[in-house]
Order: C-alpha cells, then sequence, then structure tokens
C-alpha cells in the first residue's frame, strides 16, 4: 500500500459539560458522593494563596467549588426524605446558588432559593439583582432567576398576595419536577409565607439539617478561602498589638480593624468585638467607647469573612504590663485550648471532646446555658457557627464522630482571681487525617503584652 494517502482525522472537540466527572470523583469521609472531586491535599501545607486569579499557579477553583457545594446538597437532599429544600439563610442560598447580594440582604428575608431532588436550583432576587445574576451567574438557567419580593418582613402588607403569589410559583415548580407530594424541607420562614405554603397542600419540615450536613465536610477550595480569611486576621492582630497602648479607645481599635479588613479583601466585617478593663468579666461580647488604660487586659474577636467563609478569631493582650492573676487566667485558658485541640482528630467522638473543656462551675457560672459560648468550639463555613457544634451544653447528649475536612473554631474563656480582668483565646483548626491543624497564627501560646513598659 505504499504511496497511499493517510486520510486527514478531524480532532475531537469535548466540551466542559460533557465531561463524565464520576470516574475522577472520590467519596467524602462521611459518606456524601462529591461529583466535583475537589480533593484534600493533606501532604501539602494548607494554602493561604494571593487574592489575584493568576495563569501560573492553581489558587482557587471557583467553578469547582460551585460545583462541590450544589452536590452536597443534592447527596444531603437524596437522603433527607425530603423532596426539596427551600431556603431563606443566606448561607444556604449561598451554598446552593453561587450567588450572593452583600450584607444588605442578611436580615431582609427578601431573597430565597429552591432546589428539588430532580432539578436546578431556583434564585428568587431583589429585581435588579435578579437581572444581575442572569447575565454573570452562568451556572443558573436563566429562566431559574426570578425576581421576587414578599413585603421585606412586613413593610408591604401580606393583604397585598405576595405571599399566596410566591407560595403559588413554589408549587407550581415542585408539581413540574415531580416532588410535590413528598415534603419540602425549610430553613427559616416569615410566618405568612409557611402559611401560605401549608394552604396549598405543601408538607413543610425542618431543612436546616439538611443543610448543614451538606456544609460539614469542606472542600479544598472552601479550606483555601477559610485559611486565607485567617491570615487577614493574623495582620490585623499585629496593627491591634502596635496601636493598643492607654488613650486608645475600644471604638478606635475596632474601627482600626474594619478598614485593614476591608483594604484586604473582606466582602463583610459581621462584627469587632474590643472588651477591656473592668468590662472583660463578665464577658458582654460587644465594644464600647471606654478608653483602655495602664495595666488593663484586653480581647478582640475578628468575625469577618473573605467570598463568603468565616473567621471566629479572639486574642487577649495586656496592656503595658500584666499582673499575675492575668497571666494564670490567661496560662488556664490556654491550657483548656490545647487539651481540646489534641483531642480534635477524625473519629473522636464529640462528647470525648466537650468533656476537656471546664464545668460551668469553674468559670462562675452555675448552669451550662449561661455558660454557653465560653468554652467550646463550633464548625465554621459560609456560617460562623455551623454543624458540628461541640459544648458540655448539648455534646454530652448528642455526640457526633468527627470527619477530616471539618473546620472548628476552638475558644476558651478563664477569669482572673482579680475579679475583672479575663483571659480569652480562641483558634482555628482544620481537622486533618492526622488531627487538627490550627490556622490562626498570630502568637497566642503566652499572654502578649503590648507597648510594654
Amino acid at each position: 500500500m505504499a504511496g497511499k494517502k493517510k486520510q486527514a482525522v478531524e480532532p475531537k472537540q469535548v466540551s466542559a459539560a460533557a465531561i463524565d466527572r464520576r470516574h475522577a470523583a472520590s467519596a467524602a469521609p462521611d459518606g456524601l458522593y462529591d461529583p466535583a472531586n475537589p480533593g484534600h491535599r493533606w501532604e501539602r501545607p494548607l494554602q493561604a494563596p494571593g487574592r489575584m486569579q493568576v495563569d501560573f499557579e492553581e489558587r482557587v477553583d471557583f467553578r469547582r467549588l460551585h460545583e462541590y457545594r450544589l452536590a452536597r446538597t443534592r447527596n444531603a437532599l437524596a437522603h433527607s426524605g425530603l423532596g426539596a429544600v427551600l431556603t431563606f439563610d443566606q448561607h444556604n442560598i449561598r451554598y446552593i446558588s453561587s450567588t450572593v447580594i452583600g450584607e444588605w440582604a442578611r436580615d431582609k428575608l427578601t431573597r430565597w432559593c429552591l432546589l428539588t431532588g430532580n432539578g436546578e436550583p431556583y434564585v428568587w432576587d431583589f429585581g435588579s439583582a435578579a437581572r444581575h445574576h442572569k447575565i454573570y451567574a452562568p451556572w443558573l438557567p436563566t429562566n431559574h432567576i426570578l425576581a421576587g419580593n414578599v413585603g421585606l418582613r412586613g413593610a408591604v402588607s401580606p393583604s397585598v398576595g405576595l405571599f399566596e403569589e410566591a407560595a403559588k410559583e413554589i408549587k407550581d415548580i415542585l408539581q413540574s419536577e415531580g416532588v410535590a407530594d413528598m415534603p419540602l424541607g425549610i430553613d427559616v420562614v416569615e410566618p405568612p409565607f409557611l402559611f401560605a405554603l401549608q394552604k396549598l397542600g405543601i408538607k413543610v419540615r425542618d431543612g436546616q439539617q439538611v443543610m448543614l450536613e451538606a456544609r460539614e465536610i469542606k472542600s479544598h477550595d472552601e479550606i483555601t478561602l477559610l485559611n486565607m480569611a485567617a491570615a487577614m486576621g493574623d495582620g490585623v492582630y499585629q496593627d491591634i498589638y502596635e496601636a493598643l497602648k492607654p488613650g486608645v479607645r475600644e471604638s478606635e481599635i475596632v474601627a482600626l480593624a474594619t478598614k485593614r479588613l476591608y483594604e484586604m479583601g473582606s466582602d463583610c466585617v459581621e462584627a469587632i468585638n474590643a472588651i477591656a478593663g473592668e468590662r472583660c468579666s463578665p464577658h458582654p461580647h460587644n465594644f464600647t467607647d471606654r478608653l483602655i488604660r495602664p495595666g488593663d487586659q484586653a480581647y478582640f474577636d475578628i468575625i469577618q469573612s473573605y467570598m463568603g467563609y468565616r473567621t471566629c478569631y479572639y486574642r487577649t493582650f495586656t496592656v503595658g504590663s500584666a499582673t499575675r492573676p492575668q497571666i494564670e487566667a490567661y496560662k488556664t485558658a490556654r491550657r483548656w485550648m490545647d487539651e481540646a485541640i489534641a483531642l480534635l482528630k477524625p473519629g473522636v467522638s464529640t462528647d470525648k471532646v466537650a468533656r476537656a473543656f471546664p464545668k460551668c462551675t469553674e468559670i462562675g457560672f452555675e448552669t451550662e446555658m449561661s455558660a454557653f459560648g465560653l468554652n467550646f468550639c463550633h464548625g465554621l463555613g459560609l456560617g460562623l457557627h455551623e454543624r458540628p457544634l461541640i459544648s458540655r451544653l448539648n455534646s454530652l447528649k448528642d455526640p457526633h464522630e468527627l470527619k477530616a475536612g471539618m473546620v472548628f473554631a476552638v475558644e476558651t474563656f478563664c477569669p482572673a482571681k482579680d475579679g475583672i480582668s479575663a483571659a480569652r483565646i480562641e483558634e482555628e483548626v482544620v481537622l486533618t487525617p492526622d488531627g487538627a491543624k490550627v490556622i490562626t497564627l498570630f502568637p497566642a501560646q503566652e499572654l502578649p503584652i503590648a507597648n510594654k513598659y
């Protein structure tokens, strides 16, 4: 056949949509299937890359993040007994649909998202925001993005009928996707919306637990975003350490921290707690215009988010000098912290971790309810408090198994024997197969003294 001309072979074109990701997928530690297969890279250091996208190294793959979160939701929904979830919680809406319109929407209950077990997400949003999503959110079908408004928490009277119209839209979708006879899970809702759904014969159940189950295991991209957010907190604490001196007000430290966080790229500074002097014990969870004084103990909490992923990051300082009661309280809080972190390993039950924290009476409270939030762990992600939450209040009654890929904020609090000072420490940790990896890196093993005399 010598001399015969070879026939040209056309290259095969393969679109991203045609790739069968199932062959590359893996199972998450809790058995939920992850079609996007983000992959925990435990053999590598936890990365905290720059915020810019570059062409020479992989940073955060946001489309992979979208696919992972939606896949987790679908699989949690699949074994929940629910036909669909309807979400008003902004964290759940973002997790499912990867849409957000900022802090403005946090308390309005005017956005909602529906996902059935058989379909793609639907999003109802403020009118112009919905139009914006149609242009800039191509991962959602454009006919699934709708303008919605049920009255801005009663500002428009329910008598106008907006709740009934919205409920009818939802029932029509449930029917068209074949799940109208199954229960509908809801996370949070205005009572008139709930009543309108029930009036149409829709069986409503708790959907928040489904969403918390989905959000429990963080992907490689989520862990990277959480680590980037923590790195921002590291930098702000350096600024606080340098600025903390007599004559500075608590509120000025809050202003400094807020400004720096937005300069670094924060998308929401939710709260900066700033507590000093005689305000330290009991913990008031706020800030005032109180002047910092020589010898004060002062602690701060940075609650902010980068690309939606939160920090909850306490540090304690003294100003100029430290007393023996302040130092001893700090050592005790640090010991409780280290003992709890040492127990955070895959396979460990949360009740065992809870027992590492002091009983309420050890810090001067009569009940675990009154002491709640001072010595505990909480899951961290898009929400400030995710599952599992570990404390003496709940974990001894309802233990859960820890899994690799969980991310926690671990908090301890110890009042000082002087009656006014207190130590408050918080570390954020990622659960790797080998145990907890701390990602909040501003030094906290010993009590820092700012502007030491």
